[in-house]
Order: C-alpha cells, then sequence, then structure tokens
C-alpha cells in the first residue's frame, strides 16, 4: 500500500546526450525550483547551447505528469534538475611533428524531475 503522505514526482531522463554537463549545469540551475511554465519561458530565451535541449526534456517530463501521474499543469514546480557525465568519445587529431592530440567529446545525462506545489 501506498502512503498517503507520498508526493507523487514525474521524472523524464535525457541519456548520452552530446553536451558537456558542465554546460548544462548553467541552464539547470537557472530553472531549479521554478514553477514549469516560467521555466519553460527562461529556456526558451536563454541564449545557451543546452537550452534547446532542456526545452524538450522539460516537455517531455510535463506530459508525463499530466498523462502518467493526472497532475495538473498550473500547479507543477521543477523539484530536481541535474546533470551527470556521461561516456566520453576519444577522438585523435593530428599534431605537429606527426604527433596525435586526443579531442575528449563529453556526454551528459539530464534529469529533470518535477512535483506538484503543495
Amino acid at each position: 500500500m501506498p502512503e498517503e503522505n507520498a508526493v507523487v514526482e514525474a521524472k523524464a531522463t535525457l541519456r548520452f546526450a552530446r553536451i558537456s554537463s558542465r554546460k548544462v549545469k548553467i541552464v539547470a540551475d537557472l530553472i531549479r525550483g521554478k514553477k514549469v511554465d516560467e521555466a519553460l519561458a527562461i529556456v526558451k530565451f536563454t541564449p545557451k547551447a543546452s537550452s534547446k535541449t532542456i526545452e524538450k526534456l522539460l516537455l517531455s517530463a510535463i506530459a508525463n505528469a499530466e498523462n502518467n501521474h493526472g497532475m495538473n499543469r498550473g500547479n507543477l514546480i521543477v523539484s530536481e534538475i541535474y546533470a551527470n557525465q556521461g561516456p566520453t568519445l576519444k577522438r585523435i587529431r593530428p599534431a605537429a611533428k606527426g604527433s596525435a592530440v586526443r579531442i575528449r567529446k563529453r556526454t551528459s545525462h539530464i534529469t529533470i524531475k518535477l512535483r506538484e506545489a503543495v
């Protein structure tokens, strides 16, 4: 039996996003704790590389909340958003004197959790 005071959370996760988690965290910090409509407005007008990715993920989390958990969109807030480092793709670029330089293409796992405001 589920507890009566259990907090229901809706979440959406994007794994192996081809952007560094360091770049994602800049935008994630802007919307943490905000209402979803305000968070969408912030993300839409933030000129950062990760804004489009976070916007799509936030819309997915909102859809999950409405369809899977029956939550009301007007009461939703971004309770948690975090970006963890994923695997790094290693590439090689030729350099001077016949040597090679390693290029690290970083990936990240982004998670957004929404809950209804009390």
